[in-house]
């Protein structure tokens, strides 16, 4: 039984990990802990859970962002008006994409420095981690 917790632990921390910049693939984390037996719903929840809170740590991250720090960088006024219309436009909606490598993180960081509805960009995020997973699980199954 312990090393089940220990199990279900990791795959937490990886998928929360995953979500950030760190290049890990919490998707072979999963797939491995199925193959070994572990309880698919129980696995199912606890990455949907890791991975959200690592999204969420994006938005968290996008919202103490600064567009003097941008300009900083040679990020110039139009870009960064280009893209907040382009985040305003769509919205939380592209939360729904926060699962994707590498853009998955602009895109959860990119809500918080825009400042679009958190309320709305979480559940996006949960449903497009929990979307991912769903899919991988049935797989596996």
């Amino acid at each position: 039984m312990l090393e089940f917790e220990f199990g279900y632990l990791g795959l937490y921390v990886s998928c929360f990990l995953a979500a950030t910049i760190i290049p890990i693939t919490s998707e072979l984390f999963l797939g491995s802990m199925l193959a070994l037996g572990y309880e698919p719903i129980t696995c199912l929840i606890v990455a949907t859970a890791g991975n959200t809170m690592g999204g969420w740590l994006n938005y968290i991250i996008g919202t103490v962002g600064n567009p003097i720090w941008l300009k900083r960088i040679g990020v110039t006024e139009q870009k960064i008006s280009k893209w907040e219309n382009k985040i305003k436009r769509f919205g939380s909606i592209l939360a729904l994409l926060s699962w994707l490598p590498i853009i998955g993180d602009i895109i959860g960081v990119a809500l918080g420095f825009f400042r679009v509805n958190w309320v709305m960009s979480f559940i996006f995020i949960l449903l497009g981690k929990f979307l991912r997973y769903l899919i991988l699980v049935w797989f596996f199954l």
